[in-house]
C-alpha cells in the first residue's frame, strides 16, 4: 500500500454533492481536506469552484488512478468541451508515493500543481511536506468553505 493524492473540483450543479459522491465512490480514502471555494481559472463567466484533496492508501498505480479519475468524471456527467471550462467534476492525480510518470496523457507528480493555490492549500492540509508554505493566507482567491460532509 502506498500514499496517493487526488485533487477534486466542481463548479457546475450541486458542487458539494458531486464532490461527496466522488469521494464516496473511492474505497481507499484515508483523509479528506476541508472544502475550499476558489476563483475559476480559464474562460470568463464561470462560477467559482469547490476544491478538495483526498489522500488514498492504495495499491493502484498512477495509470490506474487516472482511469478511476476519468470514471468519476464520467459518472458526474462531465463533458470536455472547452479547455479549463466549467465542469461538474474535475479529478487530477497529484502524487503517488514512489512513482514518477512523464507521458503525453499523464504526468505524476502533477506538473502544474505548485502553481495552483486551489490544489496546494487542500493538499497542504493533508500532506504539509508536499506543499510547504501554502496556506489560505498565501493563496489568492482560495477561501475555506467548511468540511465536505456526506462522504
Amino acid at each position: 500500500m502506498r500514499r496517493a493524492f487526488l485533487a477534486l473540483g466542481s463548479n457546475l450543479g450541486d458542487r458539494r454533492a458531486l464532490l461527496a459522491a466522488a469521494v464516496a465512490s473511492l474505497d481507499d480514502v484515508v483523509a479528506i481536506s476541508p472544502v475550499y471555494e476558489t476563483d475559476p481559472v480559464g474562460p470568463p463567466g464561470q462560477g467559482s469552484y469547490l476544491n478538495i484533496a483526498v489522500e488514498l492508501r492504495t495499491e493502484r498505480s498512477a495509470r490506474e488512478l487516472l482511469k478511476v479519475a476519468f470514471e468519476l468524471e464520467s459518472e458526474a456527467g462531465r463533458r470536455r468541451r472547452v479547455r479549463w471550462g466549467p465542469r461538474t467534476l474535475d479529478v487530477d492525480v497529484l502524487w503517488v508515493e514512489g512513482e514518477t510518470v512523464d507521458e503525453p496523457d499523464l504526468s505524476v507528480p502533477h506538473p502544474r500543481m505548485h502553481e495552483r493555490g486551489f490544489v496546494m492549500v487542500p493538499l497542504g492540509d493533508l500532506a504539509p511536506e508536499l506543499a510547504p508554505g501554502w496556506t489560505v493566507d498565501s493563496a489568492d482567491g482560495v477561501y475555506c468553505a467548511g468540511e465536505l460532509g456526506g462522504a
